[in-house]
């Protein structure tokens, strides 16, 4: 990764600021060419973690909103279960966000548009504590058949670790740490615990991915 001529390097340490290189710097005993080394492979390994993220996020949702659907038929609502009276005032925030969005350009609002602009940390939310009565036990936990046993709890503390992933990824913050933000985990473990999600809601797509993630791969590149 290293051969950068002197003036690159002095471009890429003005565009990127030495503020956002000092983690970078730190990690690479203050050389400057082995910090730029591990910022290339950061946004590789990022790069990477997101194509994971792009099929897990939407095979999330989708089976937390089937789980949903069937919930609100049984209650017989007049509305789709994302403008039930049973979300939090926080959690209706989100829909009305989301549903400003899937709507932009006048385009008719659908379920489908709708689920597909709520943010990861909303579903995430969805899995904390307040909900366990009103929708964990009647609906969500049947989005995870085979985990065994079901246990909200579970499910909850991989998605808010991977929601701590997830946005250092989207705002290009540094994951080459030992551990990442809060979460006590390095990469390695939270990709485990994408895959071991996926795994509770559809193991063969869990099998599929571990064989063709090129995030092991990447790991082994690290600088």
């Amino acid at each position: 990764m290293t051969n950068r001529p002197p003036a690159l390097v002095t471009s890429l340490q003005t565009g990127l600021t030495s503020e956002r290189l000092a983690p970078y710097l730190r990690a690479a005993g203050g050389n400057i060419d082995r910090a730029l080394d591990l910022y290339e492979w950061n946004t590789q390994v990022s790069a990477a973690l997101f194509a994971d993220f792009s099929y897990f996020e939407v095979i999330l949702r989708n089976a937390c909103h089937r789980q949903l659907q069937q919930w609100a038929a049984r209650q017989n609502s007049t509305v789709p279960w994302y403008r039930h009276p049973a979300l939090s005032p926080r959690s209706a925030d989100d829909v009305t966000k989301a549903r400003t969005r899937a709507t932009r350009g006048r385009r008719p609002e659908t379920d489908g548009r709708v689920v597909a602009e709520l943010m990861f940390g909303f579903w995430r939310f969805l899995h904390s504590r307040s909900y366990e009565a009103t929708l964990w036990t009647p609906s969500l936990r049947h989005a995870y058949p085979h985990q065994t046993p079901r246990r909200r709890s579970d499910v909850y503390t991989r998605l808010d670790h991977l929601n701590t992933l997830r946005n250092r990824i989207a705002h290009h913050e540094p994951i080459h740490g030992p551990t990442i933000g809060d979460t006590g985990k390095d990469i390695a473990a939270l990709h485990d615990e994408l895959l071991t999600i996926l795994g509770w809601i559809d193991p063969t797509i869990e099998t599929w991915l571990r064989a063709h993630s090129t995030v092991p791969r990447t790991l082994q590149q690290r600088p």
